[in-house]
């Protein structure tokens, strides 16, 4: 009375041979990268060329391949741009953390350290002091 069905119902889970898949230490480095390319990208703003060049190196060793460096400039305040590089840091500095990333999480939370400074300064030129 009734044809059988010759095709799998939509509802049926797709065979994982048929897409990639990656490990969660593959996304974390994904994640990570992505937190430090845009901590890079308000580093450069702010004109901190040391700490951005360490940033840009733990950007390429997780990638493969060296950053692009930021070349605009926003309309954005220094400590708005000090407020954000915090927070970008501190999401790096979690992800660094979780996948047992020692030298990232270092740079991350030397990073907060140094733009929590600049922020609790009084209204001085923006230098931050962090080891090459």
């Amino acid at each position: 009375m009734y044809e059988p069905i010759r095709t799998k119902s939509v509802h049926t889970s797709a065979d994982s041979a048929d897409f990639p898949h990656r490990s969660r230490e593959d996304e974390l480095d994904i994640q990570l990268a992505g937190h430090l390319a845009a901590l890079l990208a308000v580093t450069d703003e702010l004109g901190l060329s040391a700490m951005g060049d360490r940033v840009a190196q733990q950007v390429a060793r997780l990638r493969g391949a060296p950053p692009a460096r930021h070349a605009g400039r926003s309309e954005a305040s220094p400590a708005a741009l000090h407020r954000r590089a915090h927070a970008l840091a501190g999401r790096a500095l979690v992800v660094a953390a979780s996948r047992a990333d020692t030298a990232a999480a270092i740079l991350a939370a030397q990073a907060m350290d140094a733009h929590t400074a600049a922020l609790s300064a009084p209204t001085a030129p923006t230098v931050l002091v962090g080891t090459p």
